[in-house]
């Protein structure tokens, strides 16, 4: 899907939502954004793989899994134009340029190769991207298309928050709608669901009382 085919009413609300936001996103997130580093600390890259990560915002998660997988190369797909400017900023400060290449899509319908010269990906992961995506089901459908066998999708993101204060709870979600995010309450379903349909063997784990949820797809070789 080319830059003009985009979705405009949703990538002109997450260029508004974001363009003063991606000044401060990494530093306020990181207190609510729970267990994005225990899904790069899982991903156990194969030397020389290539990793894809669908949402990729300020590139804080690529540039962390690039430190954390120095051999493998990585592609980022984000649909805000702003967020992917603050994204190629942080990759080159690191010296990643060489190693990271990003692109603006639709993560419900991109074509990799197009994009990224790249047809199939050994990793691919998701980091609190789907409860912000409309259609986010494509989303999943499409990161395990471009999965070569043996590859695998990591995907975390907010729970149903059950272990947890209802008052908790309450705030959180008034505060996440304020960003247009709204935990999906069927995300293990289709996770699990897909997972059957690719025949794909699927593990899930809840953390932190339900706050957030981890589930990770591995495609037969």
């Amino acid at each position: 899907m080319s830059t003009a085919e985009l979705p405009a009413s949703h990538a002109e609300l997450m260029d508004g939502v974001y363009r003063w936001q991606r000044h401060i996103y990494d530093l306020t997130r990181k207190y609510y954004l729970l267990g994005r580093d225990r899904l790069i600390d899982g991903l156990d890259v194969p030397q020389g793989g290539a990793v894809l990560e669908l949402g990729c915002g300020t590139g804080r998660n690529i540039v962390l899994a690039a430190r954390r997988y120095p051999d493998a190369r990585f592609f980022g797909l984000d649909i805000s134009a702003e967020m992917l400017e603050t994204a190629n900023a942080a990759i080159a400060r690191e010296g990643f340029s060489g190693k990271v290449k990003l692109a603006r899509g639709d993560a419900t319908d991109f074509d990799a190769k197009a994009l990224f010269g790249v047809e199939h990906f050994d990793r691919v992961f998701v980091s609190y991207s789907l409860s912000m995506i409309p259609g986010w089901e494509k989303t999943v459908t499409a990161a395990l298309a471009v999965l070569a066998p043996g590859g695998s999708l990591h995907v975390v993101d907010f729970g149903q928050q059950e272990g947890l204060p209802h008052w908790f709870r309450t705030m959180l979600r008034g505060w996440l709608r304020k960003f247009h995010v709204e935990p999906r309450a069927s995300l293990r379903d289709v996770l699990e669901s897909e997972s059957e349909r690719a025949d794909a063997t699927f593990r899930f784990r809840t953390l932190y009382r339900d706050y957030a949820w981890l589930g990770v797809i591995k495609i037969a070789i």
